[in-house]
This record gives structure tokens, sequence and C-alpha cells, in this order.
């Protein structure tokens, strides 16, 4: 039973992660459509991000009340919805209308399922959870170039996308008693952690988890990548096309090949992760983000810049499950749960803020700017965590002085 819902989480993630790189792969072709400015595409993805951070914020309390499996239902006849709205969309208005649902119930699913999976499963679980999520954002620009390249329209690719968010309602549907009879439960330690309900033990948690030393670095560290990403998966599409001279439907090739390159890494992290640490694991894969963006940056030939994003997807796709799993051994687990609600807000707040800010300089300037802007972000990254691993490497210093063996 336990396996038959973890492959029902599984299904979700991917459900979740189709319609969040599809408006970087149908922008270009959409904003002709509509008529609408190329910034246009920011204000959308602020709506999105603004209901996932209302909801997620709010996950805890309707979790409770009505458990993970009725929150992913609902989840998810929210954001099959919103696509439908897309899909049928007169206007910009219309789409913002319908951004705000799917906001709201992608972040009540994120926010619900990483928290049960965390709470109920082996770690690794979270590497490859998040694997899935890359599988729908993969699958999501490639299902709406086919229809881009073919006689269809944008509308029939995030129709089709509807379809398979239904779909998924239907299975949740069927499997709403296996919720309910996991719910509460704890076997044993390799596959349970604690109950869904259950009470932290030991200390209170501290009322001001923030003053801990080294809580503010890693939570720059977590805007800065949510912005990257996200950033690279709204604009990359609209950079290929304006600055590199690809069509529509090739840009939106591309776009998917990027989130392949996040859904591979995050794959193979699941397996290093036995071998190598978090810590590790986190500082190679910025580095190797940084060496995709180094690709774009430099004047060298358009199939230069296409192995820059893949290398980009594959550097940043170890760095959030890593920092996620990293939380407890940084923060210790008196404060990690509060530190972990705070570092999923910041991260939807880099999501929310980022990607628009390149879409207004780019209508200041041009989105030529766009390689410019994702090295100074990934710098930034890099530059917060290490700081974070400098105090660490120091607290763990003076701890050892005052314990020695």
């Amino acid at each position: 039973m336990g396996t038959i819902l973890l492959l029902v989480i599984y299904l979700a993630f991917i459900s979740l992660g189709l319609p969040d790189s599809m408006l970087g792969a149908s922008w270009p072709v959409m904003r002709l459509d509509l008529n609408a400015p190329l910034g246009i595409a920011g204000l959308l993805s602020m709506t999105v991000t603004v209901g996932t951070i209302v909801s997620s914020l709010l996950s805890g309390v309707v979790v409770r009340r009505f458990g993970t499996g009725t929150v992913t239902l609902a989840s998810c006849v929210m954001t099959a919805s919103a696509l439908i709205g897309f899909s049928y969309a007169p206007s910009v208005v219309w789409l913002i209308v319908s951004a705000i649902p799917l906001g709201l119930g992608g972040g009540a699913v994120d926010a619900a399922l990483n928290h049960y999976v965390a709470a109920r499963y082996k770690a690794h679980h979270m590497s490859w959870l998040h694997c899935f999520w890359g599988v729908g954002a993969t699958a999501g620009p490639m299902i709406m170039g086919a229809f881009l390249s073919g006689n269809a329209s944008w509308r029939d690719g995030y129709l089709a996308v509807a379809g398979i968010q239904f779909a998924l309602v239907i299975i949740l549907v069927f499997t709403l008693p296996l919720w309910r009879a996991r719910a509460g439960k704890a076997s044993t330690r390799s596959e349970v952690e604690h109950s869904e309900t259950a009470s932290p033990s030991g200390r209170e948690v501290a009322s001001k988890p923030l003053q801990v030393k080294g809580v503010k670095l890693a939570l720059a560290s977590f805007l800065f990548y949510c912005g990257v990403e996200m950033t690279v998966g709204l604009w990359g599409s609209s950079y290929l096309v304006k600055e590199r001279g690809l069509a529509a439907d090739e840009a939106a090739l591309w776009g998917s090949i990027y989130f392949a390159g996040i859904t591979i890494g995050r794959f193979i992290t699941g397996f290093i992760s036995f071998k190598l640490s978090n810590r590790l694991l986190i500082r190679g894969g910025q580095i190797l983000t940084l060496t995709g963006v180094l690709l774009l940056l430099l004047p060298l030939p358009t199939g230069c810049a296409l192995a820059g994003l893949l290398i980009m997807g594959l550097g940043l796709a170890p760095i959030y499950p890593c920092m996620l799993h990293e939380t407890p051994v940084r923060f210790g687990q008196e404060h990690a749960g509060k530190i972990m609600g705070y570092q999923m807000a910041v991260a939807y707040t880099g999501s929310t803020l980022l990607p628009p800010l390149l879409g207004l300089l780019a209508g200041f300037a041009t989105i030529g700017v766009f390689p410019i802007y994702i090295a100074v972000s990934a710098a930034a990254m890099m530059l917060f965590s290490e700081r974070l691993n400098v105090l660490l490497n120091r607290r763990h210093e003076r701890s050892a002085d005052i314990h020695p063996l």
C-alpha cells in the first residue's frame, strides 16, 4: 500500500511540473495572438507564485483539517480548471485571473506532498520526488512544442495538459482510501520518521529562529536559487528566439531540454547522495551552473549556448533538494520546522520577484541581458552558500574545542 501511494505522489509531482514550464515555452506565440507586451509574462509568473506562497503558508492548517489526500485532490482540480481557463483566454486579463487558481492549487499540493514525503519516507526520496517534478516540467514544453510545430495552437497545448491533470484527479479519487488508511500511521524508521499529525517532541521550537546564526545566509541562497531556476525557465525560450534566431517550436524544445537536465540530475542525485554529502553536491551543482552560464555569456556559436542551458539544468538539479535536506544538520532539529517554512516562503519569493525583474530590464534594454542577469544571480547564490559553509565550519571547530574527544 505504501508503494502504491508513493507512485501516486510521484504522479502528482509530474502534474505539478507540467504547467510550471509551459508559459515560457508558449509565450513567444501567445503574446502575438493576444497583442501583449513581452514583459507581461513576468506579471503572469508573479501572479502564479503569489498564489503559491499564500497556499503554502496556509497548507499546514488545511492539511491538518482535511488530510493530505483531499488537499492534493482539490489542488489538482484547481490547476486543471485554471489550465482550461488559459486555453480559452480571450485576453491577458483572463490569463491573470486563471493564474490565481493555478498558483493556489500548485502551492498547496507542493507544500503538502513535500511534508508528507519528508515525514514518512527515506531521505533519497526527496531528490526523486523533485526529479518527477522535472519529468512534468520537461514534458510541458515538449507538449506545447508539438502543438506549435503542427497546425494546432498554443490553446490546444494547454487544453491537452488540462486533460492530463483531470486524469490524475480520477486516480486521486480512487486512491483517497489509501491516504486515509495511512494517516497518522508510523511503522519502522526506514519507512517512517513520524506521523503526519504528530506533535513536536523535546523542547519547544525557538520563538525567534531567524536569530540563529546562518539562517539569513541560507534564506538568501534559496531566494537566488529559485530566482535562477524560474528565470531560465520563463525567459530562456524568448532569449533563444530574439537573440539566437531560433524558431518558436525549436526554442520550446530547448526549454524542455533545460528541464530535462534538472530531471536527470535529480534522478542521479538520489543515488549519489548515498556517497557524497549534501554540501559537496550543493557546491558541485553551483559550479556546474556557473559553467553553463559562461557558455551563454561568451560570444560562442548557438550550439554552445544550447549546451549551456542543458549544463545549467544539470547543475541546478541537486541544489534545492540538498539544501532542504541539510536544514536540520545546519540549524538543529529544534529550529528545523520553522526554518524550513521560512526557506520555502523565501524560495517562492525569489520565484516571484527575479523573473519579472528580468522582464522589466528587457523592456528597457533587450532580452540580451538574460545571460548577464543569470550570471549575477547564480554568483550571488554561491556566495551566500559558501559564506554559510564558513560560518558552519567555525561553529563546528568551536564545538570540537569545547567537547574534545
